[in-house]
């Protein structure tokens, strides 16, 4: 979301995500019963009595007979009600059969397709030409979770971290942003049906402090993330264009274009750095049809083709453009190009001191990669003063046995 003047007074603020959960458990939804429609009067509604399941209900609803869960809830509106079919006429409900409600248990968490983001008050937030990679399209650390008012719901927390940490979370149009408040509503009888998995929710109340950006913080669930991801796209990633395909951090696909990784100093605003980036490139009519993800990751380091266990946050930018055949990526390059030349002209003002970019098009055989530092050391300055340095000390050892004078 863009930020507003409010927050352009504090630097160290970064603008709040919203990601809304899509599905829903309620009872006039059709996609919910394995008809394709809601029960009508000579129809006989039917809960897995098995099945744990919270159930929102907007009207009331005339049914021949209705099987009930063992743990369950009805949430009733204003004017929701269940009565007996009288055996009067009802008109387009002839069929009399019975209409099971779907399961829910499978709905995860950790897949992307489930959620959407939003602005605050909930809408659809307008397309553009920003997007997330994989791991971003669900809730991260420091994002507020919205499940729409007057929806029930059923979510598998399953998780490969203990805790899952939010900022806030809405419920039923309440909006929960402290640890009391959500440890109050998970001790209410609604919470044990709407969340079940290994995953613990936890609400800190505080968003992003770095301006930098900071990281997702699902790397851990990102088997977890492109398992669904693909499940629901079937089973595998599409066929990139270009023969070396790039893999962003984060990403679960290969894909043509460029990646951007920008080592950065404190200076460094992440959001404004995006908004500039949109509003000097990306909004110029060559560029349509490009869209670029921009954000903090841990990179690990890697010296002689040794892991190493630490990581180091960088700014990554994924740049993937509608262009196909040998023009894939091709649009991405250019905005990279100019990227970088932006960088090094005025990168130490904006608090980058180097970029590295790889490029991969339906063009080239195989990525091209090139680093570009801004006011750095280069790794060939470090290796021309480590080689000065024993240069230096052999003079003195052959100096100190008298070999040279």
């Amino acid at each position: 979301t863009g930020l507003n003047c409010f927050f352009c007074s504090l630097p160290a603020a970064t603008a709040a995500v919203y990601k809304q959960w899509i599905p829903n458990t309620n009872f006039e939804t059709a996609s919910n019963w394995d008809k394709g429609r809601v029960p009508c009067a000579r129809d006989v509604a039917h809960f897995e009595k098995d099945k744990v399941v919270s159930v929102f209900v907007r009207s009331a609803h005339a049914l021949t007979d209705m099987y009930l869960p063992r743990n369950g809830e009805f949430v009733l509106a204003a004017g929701a009600a269940f009565t007996a079919f009288n055996g009067s006429w009802d008109p387009g409900c002839d069929s009399g059969v019975t209409v099971r409600f779907a399961d829910a248990e499978r709905r995860a968490w950790f897949d992307p397709t489930l959620w959407q983001d939003v602005l605050p008050s909930g809408e659809l937030k307008p397309g553009g030409p920003i997007f997330s990679v994989d791991e971003e399209r669900v809730p991260c650390r420091h994002d507020d979770v919205i499940f729409p008012p007057e929806t029930s719901f059923r979510v598998n927390t399953d998780s490969s971290q203990p805790v899952i940490h939010l900022r806030s979370i809405s419920v039923m149009g309440q909006e929960l942003n402290t640890p009391s408040s959500w440890a109050g509503y998970l001790g209410g009888p609604s919470a044990p049906l709407q969340f079940h998995g290994n995953g613990t929710l936890q609400v800190t109340g505080t968003g992003c402090p770095d301006k930098s950006g900071c990281a997702c913080g699902n790397a851990l669930d990102g088997p977890r993330i492109c398992a669904a991801l693909l499940r629901a796209s079937g089973r595998q990633c599409p066929e990139p264009a270009c023969q070396s395909p790039l893999q962003p951090l984060g990403h679960c696909c290969g894909v043509c274009g460029a990646t951007i990784n920008l080592d950065f100093t404190p200076d460094f605003d992440l959001q404004k750095y995006q908004d500039r980036l949109v509003r000097e490139l990306l909004s110029q009519p060559k560029y349509a049809g490009v869209q670029m993800a921009i954000s903090k990751v841990h990179k690990a380091e890697t010296f002689l083709d040794i892991v190493s266990r630490s990581a180091t946050p960088v700014i990554q930018i994924v740049l993937i453009d509608d262009r196909a055949g040998v023009q894939a990526g091709t649009a991405a390059e250019q905005l990279a190009a100019d990227i970088v030349e932006s960088i090094a002209q005025h990168g130490k003002d904006l608090g980058i001191s180097s970029s590295r970019v790889e490029v991969a098009t339906g063009s080239t055989a195989r990525g091209q990669v090139g680093s570009y530092p801004v006011s750095r050391i280069t790794a060939g300055t470090v290796m021309g003063l480590l080689f000065g340095l024993l240069l230096l000390g052999g003079i003195l050892f052959l100096h100190r046995k008298g070999k040279l004078r």
